[in-house]
């Protein structure tokens, strides 16, 4: 089940927690893909909080949001790059895309395996994409207060398979979220520091959401290839058209 993107906008841009949360996501993000020049990078589901850093470099940005979720123009004060789109059939080119990030997409999705072999073919040879999920261990995904309490958590060996099983190869694991999910003014004031501490902590125990990043297998074939030789077509009809008068 999708979330509304009413929720979605309130949390991330109308609350402390949403902002504290879009802080801690994107600066981890950056520290993966630190640049976009001339490339092209696409956001799925509800990724808007963390592309603006890539409007002024890179050669496109398009957040797809699909329909059970809704839209909203984005970014705010310039052109909108923002489409409404079926959740499994993307309106870009196959093998177009640079660098996808998936936010709050794949978890709520009824049909994961059918999204997952959509963002296949939308990445180009050697395309990356970072999905950003809720930590099945974690705190933020036992509370329904934060969009992250909903849909199906993942744990990174969960993830790690099924995205295996799509051709694509899991390279960079990193947690996020880290602070306590409540918009107390105490845990509020401690974020900061539980967002340095937690990072040296294992996924698993620590981070309310992780993000994988992985690549696009484009699988050669296997094995040794034999070439045989094409045999002559014979027709058909061969011998037919002019019949030869039989001996009297």
């Amino acid at each position: 089940m999708h979330l509304d993107v009413l929720d979605l906008r309130n949390f991330y841009y109308r609350s402390a927690l949403g902002r504290a949360a879009q802080k801690s996501l994107r600066t981890r993000l950056l520290e993966l893909w630190p640049e976009a020049q001339g490339q092209t990078v696409v956001g799925f589901g509800f990724a808007a909080p963390l592309l603006r850093p890539y409007l002024k470099e890179a050669r496109r940005v398009v957040q797809l949001m699909p329909g059970p979720q809704g839209v909203m123009p984005w970014p705010a004060g310039m052109p909108n790059t923002s489409v409404l789109c079926e959740e499994t059939l993307w309106p870009l080119e196959t093998g177009h895309v640079d660098k996808l990030v998936m936010l709050h997409g794949l978890e709520t999705s009824e049909r994961p395996s059918d999204l997952l072999e959509e963002c296949w073919r939308v990445l180009g040879p050697g395309g990356k994409v970072i999905f950003i999920v809720p930590n099945r261990a974690g705190l933020w995904a036992r509370r329904d207060r934060t969009p992250f309490g909903y849909g199906r958590p993942y744990s990174p060996g969960q993830l790690d398979m099924q995205l295996r099983k799509h051709q694509f190869l899991p390279e960079r694991h990193v947690g996020a979220l880290y602070q306590f999910p409540s918009q107390k003014k105490l845990w509020m004031q401690a974020a900061g520091v539980f967002e340095r501490v937690g990072r040296y902590m294992p996924t698993m125990m620590a981070g309310g959401a992780f993000m994988v990043e992985a690549t696009k297998l484009v699988y050669p074939p296997k094995g040794i290839v034999k070439r045989t030789p094409a045999r002559r077509a014979i027709g058909v009809l061969e011998g037919v058209t002019s019949p030869k008068a039989k001996p009297v």
